[in-house]
């Protein structure tokens, strides 16, 4: 099994660049520095449809949890 390499902030910065880009992507970027010492890059990519699955999936997840609450309070 090979090992995953980490990609340093200039090459993920490089691959995310060079992604094939999708026509509808929505993209976001923070950067967040503390002090001198602490600083933290995040980017983050996304189509509507990643969107709408993610929120299925959180549905699929809330709305059983939702009934078994009601059902235990009963």
């Amino acid at each position: 099994m090979r090992a995953i390499d980490r990609l340093s902030a200039s090459e993920a910065e490089l691959a995310s660049a060079t992604a094939a880009p999708h026509p509808e992507e929505m993209r976001a970027t923070v950067d967040l520095t503390i002090g001198q010492s602490i600083a933290f890059r995040a980017t983050a990519r996304a189509t509507p449809a990643g969107l709408v699955s993610a929120a299925l999936l959180v549905a699929a997840t809330l709305v059983p949890l939702v009934w078994l609450a009601r059902t235990r309070r009963d």
